[in-house]
C-alpha cells in the first residue's frame, strides 16, 4: 500500500497525514472526561464542603452572639444579617467574595494544567494525542464551570441558611435601614450573584495564565491571590486618583449599589468592562504561551 504522493508504503491503520486511522481531534478528552477527572480531586471536595458549610457557622455564630453587640449610627450588613434570607445572604456574600471566592476561583484555575503537569500527566496527555489548544480549551471550560459553581454555590446555600434561621422577611437596606419587598430585590440578588461571578474573570484568567506557564500549582493559585491583594492595597492609596478605576478589584463591590432602594447599575457595568478586558488578554496570552511551551512533565 503506497501513500498519496508515491513516496512509499504506508503501514496499515496510518493517514497519509500520519495520523491514526479513526484518531479526531475533536473526540479527545471529552468534557464529561475532564468533568470527572476534576471532580475526584480532593481539593474539589473540600473546598465545596467548605462553601456549603460556612453560612452555617455564620448562622450559628449569629445564634450564639445574638444580643452581644449594639449597631451603630449607620446600619451595616452584619447589624442585618439576621433580619431575613436575604439579609443574609447578602451578609455571606460579602464576607466571602473578598477572599474565599477568591481562594476558590484561583484553585479551580490555578491546579487545572500546572497540577497534570506537577503529576507528571501533562505530557502524556499530549502524547494521546490531545492538540495543546483543545487540552486548555477543555480545562479552561471545566475550570470555570467549577468556578461559577463555587460563586453560585454559597449565596444559594446561605440564602437557604438564612430563610430557615431567620425567616423570609423583606430586605432591609444597609445604611438607611428602608426596607424592599423580598420579591422586588430577589431578581436583582441574581443580577448581583452574576456580577460576582464575573468580577472574578481575573482571578481565573491570571490563575489559568500562571497553570499553563509553570509546573507549580501553588505557585499559580498564590499568583493570582496575590494580585488581588496587591489591587486591595493599592486601591486603599487614594492618592492614586482616577487610575485606581482599572485596577482588578476596584469595582468589586459595586454590586451593592443594585440593592439599594433606587438601585444603580453605572459601577457594575464599569466593573464588567475591567474584568472581562483583563480575562481576555489573560486568556490569549496563555495560549500563546502554552503553544511554545516545551513540556517535560
Amino acid at each position: 500500500m503506497n501513500d498519496v504522493n508515491g513516496s512509499g508504503p504506508l503501514e496499515a491503520g496510518v493517514r497519509a497525514d500520519g495520523s491514526a486511522s479513526g484518531y479526531l481531534a475533536r473526540r479527545t478528552l471529552p468534557l464529561s472526561v475532564e468533568f470527572a477527572r476534576q471532580f475526584r480531586r480532593r481539593r474539589t471536595l473540600v473546598m465545596f464542603g467548605l462553601l456549603v458549610a460556612l453560612p452555617w457557622i455564620l448562622v450559628a455564630a449569629f445564634k450564639l452572639g445574638a444580643g452581644s453587640a449594639q449597631p451603630g449610627p449607620t446600619l451595616r450588613l452584619s447589624d442585618l444579617a439576621t433580619e431575613g434570607g436575604l439579609n443574609f445572604a447578602a451578609f455571606a456574600l460579602s464576607v466571602s467574595a473578598s477572599f474565599l471566592l477568591v481562594v476558590a476561583v484561583a484553585l479551580f484555575c490555578g491546579d487545572t494544567v500546572a497540577g497534570e503537569a506537577g503529576w507528571s500527566s501533562l505530557r502524556y496527555l499530549l502524547a494521546a494525542p490531545i492538540p495543546r489548544d483543545r487540552l486548555l480549551r477543555q480545562k479552561l471550560v471545566v475550570a470555570m464551570a467549577y468556578s461559577a459553581a463555587a460563586v453560585i454555590c454559597l449565596p444559594l446555600t446561605a440564602l437557604l441558611a438564612g430563610t430557615l434561621a431567620f425567616g423570609w422577611n423583606d430586605v432591609r437596606v444597609p445604611g438607611t435601614g428602608e426596607t424592599i419587598a423580598a420579591l422586588e430585590i430577589l431578581p436583582r440578588f441574581g443580577v448581583v450573584v452574576g456580577y460576582v461571578l464575573v468580577s472574578q474573570f481575573v482571578v481565573a484568567a491570571l490563575a489559568f495564565l500562571l497553570s499553563a506557564s509553570t509546573d507549580s500549582p501553588l505557585g499559580a493559585v498564590g499568583g493570582a491571590v496575590g494580585l488581588v491583594i496587591v489591587s486591595n492595597i493599592l486601591q486603599a492609596v487614594e492618592a492614586l486618583g482616577p487610575p485606581r478605576e482599572f485596577l482588578p478589584t476596584f469595582w468589586n463591590a459595586a454590586w451593592l449599589d443594585a440593592l439599594a432602594p433606587q438601585p444603580e447599575y453605572g459601577g457594575m457595568a464599569r466593573g464588567v468592562a475591567v474584568s472581562v478586558t483583563y480575562a481576555a488578554i489573560l486568556v490569549a496570552v496563555a495560549f500563546r504561551r502554552f503553544r511554545r511551551k516545551d513540556v517535560v512533565s
